[in-house]
């Protein structure tokens, strides 16, 4: 009988390889230096997407939005405090470093009109829809 080597975070990991669209679209550059991710929710309304990343402790001028190739990055950075303390700490729970998230956005959005803010530690990025053409019937002549 073969052992098979529990790995307790593969489904997770495949999950997020899924919600960014089927597969790891991170160079490797990007995958070493990211330090932590960022939890997001998304959702889709009539007329746009919306994406929002819990970000506390971030700066806005530490967070990068960009849109290429159908593909929304958001990546940053959340520096360590520099308190001054006598005393040492005696368990860190919060991480500082980079974060990465990508997410593949369907053909429907429109990348020209995305418009990102941060509010109270939370990134709010909106994408609309484009405009569709409404569909028409064709009538069909006997020639």
């Amino acid at each position: 009988m073969a052992l098979t080597p529990y790995q307790p975070l593969s489904l997770l990991h495949q999950l997020q390889r899924e919600l960014a669209g089927g597969e790891e679209h991170r160079d490797d550059a990007s995958i070493i230096a990211t330090s932590w991710i960022p939890a997001v929710d998304i959702r889709e309304d009539k007329d746009h997407f919306l994406i929002r990343a819990d970000l506390p402790g971030v700066d806005p001028k530490d967070i990068e939005v960009s849109m290429e190739n159908g593909m929304l990055t958001i990546r940053g950075e959340r520096n360590e405090s520099n308190e001054k303390n006598e005393g040492e700490w005696h368990r860190v729970e919060r991480v500082s470093g980079q974060f990465y998230r990508r997410f593949s956005l369907p053909d429907t959005a429109d990348s020209e009109s995305i418009k990102a803010k941060s509010n109270h530690g939370v990134l709010e990025i909106e994408i609309p829809k484009q405009a569709r053409a409404k569909p028409r019937k064709i009538r069909v002549e006997l020639s």
